[in-house]
């Protein structure tokens, strides 16, 4: 039976979502890689001034475009340098997707639609997982999800006016995503549109989509900074469209290979209350019939969201470099595709589609349970796992209970009632993840390491990462290191500036040696090699990843 949204209930609805999105954004340190490394950039950025360079550790980074760093570097600069301020930009981009997501299944199906969808979105575990860590992946998902849903819209518009007005937003959304993650903010709508055209045997919507007015749009908007960067940095274009674009897809440089199916446990795993609801979902939605415009064009929202995900599955799948986040812009329209599946379905149906969530919440909790002893290979790591391992049992039997309740619900036809309980539950679940998560974060921040630099610190006190390098400790140490025998993802800017590394460890004691006080940072197995360096020096801090030395004062 439909429902009505009153005011009430939509206000609950965003004051609940709000909640969600913005709650525990400072209880947990930075981790690493991506957090540290992102945050500094940031960080670098608003300390300098300079929005056209990015820096990382003081040496240009042009692996990404800069918007996110814009953002949170304007953060920095309102509400100062913290965990919450570094992770605000992604967590209202994750508000975002979701209210986006509500409001386009509201204006081309109903209410109930929309509420669905962005229920299903608001309990993918993955999603909400990144909707709290710093990375740019939840970034481009807002943008890309803006000009999907913009799209979308404009093809079910009732008037011309209507019409121009959202491929107009469109298109501004494929601009902000091409200036947060590069080319794939244009290369995966304008796939989506041909293989549409493609499947659909009618390429008439090709020469509908504004394409005058789009393109001065979208050139107004991302070409100052090309150019910009380019001209102050002759390195830049090469370096950014051929090795992170094409290098990156076409071969194994980024060194994360994996198999062809990397994404498919991801994908199902992400979506994990509603993941056996997704396969008849996605058979419904291409066979799904198609809508009338204000012109009486036939436009099939669904089955065009279905081509944009299988373009982007398939796109990352042949990729030479995958990670877990690539496929992240799926998510939000997907669940777009199962709120209307949910919309449709018998209540008794969807009480068994969500019956083996059970079993694999126990299953959980029980594999929780054997982590620490699997996990920690240390005595100092072993009480830490130990206290995130409770959080994580506890989150499994809260998501399995939720999920018994919601069975019998549903098997009495109350579907909304039985979609509430798995949802809320499995979003209960979640935060108890991340409240488990900050137990472990010192094995996963370089905070603590900061903290015991921060006793010895002083202004003129050099700092040298020899032979490794922390992602995190430049943020909490407000200060860049000197790399020494380092390169890794700073080639670019080691080659750029050569005067600010050290490229041989052969050459470090020189430096060790100069008048003035030092600390470097070491990985734990290279102490013996620092030792026959000759290099006079006391540990002021060591755990199982890092080691902190200070060099003596002469006697």
């Amino acid at each position: 039976m439909p429902i009505t949204l009153s005011r009430p209930l939509l206000i609950l609805f965003a004051v609940l979502v709000l909640f969600l999105s913005l709650d525990g954004l400072g209880d947990r340190k930075l981790a690493n890689p991506d957090e540290g490394r992102y945050s500094e950039i940031a960080r670098e950025m608003a300390l300098s001034g300079d929005f056209v360079t990015p820096r990382l550790n003081g040496l240009k980074y042009f692996e990404k475009p800069p918007l996110q760093y814009w953002a949170t570097a304007i953060t920095f600069r309102l509400f100062g340098e913290s965990e919450l301020t570094a992770r605000l930009y992604m967590a209202l981009c994750g508000l975002g997707c979701i209210l986006l997501v509500a409001y386009t299944g509201r204006r081309l199906y109903d209410d109930e639609t929309g509420l669905l969808a962005a229920l299903v979105l608001l309990s993918a575990p993955y999603f909400a997982a990144l909707n709290e860590i710093v990375t740019l992946d939840m970034g481009i998902t807002f943008w890309m999800t803006l000009t999907m849903s913009s799209f979308l819209i404009s093809q079910c518009a009732a008037g011309e006016t209507s019409r121009r007005r959202w491929l107009g937003l469109a298109w501004a959304g494929m601009a902000a995503a091409m200036l947060s993650k590069g080319l794939i903010g244009v290369v995966f709508p304008a796939a989506a549109v041909f293989l549409y055209c493609v499947v659909q045997r009618n390429f008439r919507l090709i020469a509908q989509l504004e394409w005058t007015r789009g393109l001065m749009i979208f050139f107004i908007l991302v070409m100052p900074w090309f150019v910009m960067v380019s001209m102050q940095n002759p390195e830049f274009l090469r370096f950014f469209f051929i090795h992170e674009h094409f290098e990156r897809f076409t071969t194994m440089t980024h060194r994360r290979v994996a198999s062809w199916w990397f994404f498919l446990p991801i994908l199902f795993g992400g979506f994990l209350p509603w993941a056996v609801s997704l396969l008849p979902a996605t058979v419904s939605g291409w066979r799904a019939s198609g809508q009338l415009d204000g012109q009486n064009r036939i436009f099939s929202p669904l089955k065009f969201v279905l081509l944009y995900c299988a373009f982007i599955l398939v796109f990352f799948s042949n990729s030479g470099s995958k990670l877990p986040a690539y496929i992240l812009p799926m998510f939000p329209v997907l669940a777009l595709v199962i709120g209307v599946y949910i919309r449709n379905i018998d209540a008794k149906r969807l009480a068994w589609q969500i019956a083996p969530v059970f079993p694999v919440a126990l299953w959980g909790a029980y594999a929780a349970w054997l982590a620490p002893a699997k996990k920690a290979a240390e005595d100092f790591s072993r009480p830490l796992y130990d206290e995130m391992s409770l959080w994580v049992i506890s989150a499994a039997l809260v998501v399995a209970a939720s999920t018994l309740i919601a069975f019998f619900v549903l098997r009495h036809q109350r579907k909304w009632l039985g979609v509430l309980f798995m949802s809320i539950g499995t979003m209960i679940g979640v935060e108890l993840i991340e409240r488990g998560y900050e137990h472990i974060s010192p094995l996963q921040s370089g905070a603590n390491l900061a903290k015991s630099i921060r006793n010895s610190l002083k202004p003129e006190t050099r700092l040298y990462a020899v032979e490794t390098y922390d992602q995190s400790l430049p943020f909490y140490l407000r200060r860049t290191l000197t790399l020494v025998n380092y390169v890794d993802e700073f080639e670019l800017g080691e080659s750029s500036e050569p005067g600010k590394w050290i490229s041989r460890i052969e050459d470090f004691p020189a430096a060790w040696s100069a008048p003035g006080p030092v600390i470097a940072i070491i990985q734990p197995g290279h102490l013996n090699k620092i030792k026959a360096l000759g290099l006079d020096f006391e540990i002021i801090h060591q755990d199982p990843r890092r080691i902190a030395i200070r060099k003596l004062s002469p006697s």
